[in-house]
């Protein structure tokens, strides 16, 4: 069942990615018309609506993107346990009204180097955005947007929560000039609860601080927390600090253009699950 729900999941990622790099491309050229026009110009009038600032390389942005995605992430542990999570979860990222963004992920193919005998896909997940309010740099550069993601237990070898979680999330970035700050704070609910024997209900928040230098250039800071008030982890608090740098986007078409970012997670708590997880991350706007 795990491996029909994989097969169907990758398949409605790479469906949609189809048809939205050819109106993409048309659009580069001139050619696109009909409905993946005006859907087009539809998109880009949402997304002038908001601020324009770029997307951090860990906290999720409450801004409405346009994208694919790949991330590429090295962890490493105690006891010199690494874990390397290819694609990271990201997807295509797309608008289809109003107001709304929807994120279709891929599940991640992680691989250990111990125990030997782990490696596989991760869970899929999915993400729904919704912008409550916003404005532009002219007037006001501010947004707050509500998320609803949900992660489906499709993974395999120990790479799954084996648990359906649900995570609401309120999301909010505030600019001033080339500087902004970007943050989300949701709350995991797995389908059992907060059960003692379980992962919990874990209160995350994410917050990005960024300048941007020039005409690409992004440095950032974010600071990453996790607090669980029960399960196996309970009263523990975690908080990773992230340097990094994002380039980006750089165009190279009407529509079409490249980001690329790369930074670190170092643990600032102890009984963190990893330690100094590099982190790559590259983007296809749209």
């Amino acid at each position: 069942m795990k491996s029909i729900l994989r097969r169907t999941s990758i398949l409605l990622t790479i469906m949609p990615c189809l048809f939205i790099f050819s109106s993409a491309a048309q659009a580069d050229t001139g050619q696109s018309e009909g409905f993946w026009g005006s859907w087009l110009d539809k998109v880009s009038e949402i997304q002038s609506q908001q601020p324009h600032w770029i997307t951090p390389l860990v906290t999720v942005t409450p801004r409405l993107e346009q994208e694919v995605r790949y991330d590429q992430m090295w962890e490493s542990s105690a006891g010199n346990k690494n874990l390397d999570s290819n694609g990271g979860g990201k997807g295509i990222e797309f608008i289809p009204l109003e107001n709304t963004e929807v994120i279709v992920g891929v599940p991640a193919y992680q691989t250990r180097n111990k125990p030997k005998g782990e490696d596989g896909f991760a869970d899929e997940n999915f993400l729904l955005k919704y912008r409550l309010l916003s404005a532009n740099e002219e007037n006001g550069n501010y947004i707050l947007t509500a998320f609803l993601g949900v992660s489906a237990p499709t993974g395999e070898n120990h790479n799954s929560a084996d648990h359906e979680v649900t995570t609401p999330t309120l999301a909010f970035g505030k600019g001033w000039g080339n500087f902004d700050i970007q943050d989300t704070l949701g709350v995991q609910i797995p389908d059992n609860g907060s059960s003692p024997i379980g992962s919990g209900t874990p209160v995350v928040s994410n917050t990005a601080f960024q300048y941007k230098i020039g005409k690409y250039l992004w440095p950032e800071l974010e600071f990453d927390y996790t607090y669980w008030p029960n399960g196996t982890r309970a009263h523990i608090n975690q908080l990773y600090v992230t340097p990094g740098i994002v380039l980006g986007k750089i165009p190279f078409g009407k529509r079409l253009g490249a980001t690329v970012g790369i930074g670190c997670q170092i643990a600032a708590t102890q009984k963190s699950q990893y330690n100094h997880n590099v982190v790559l991350s590259v983007r296809v706007p749209f």
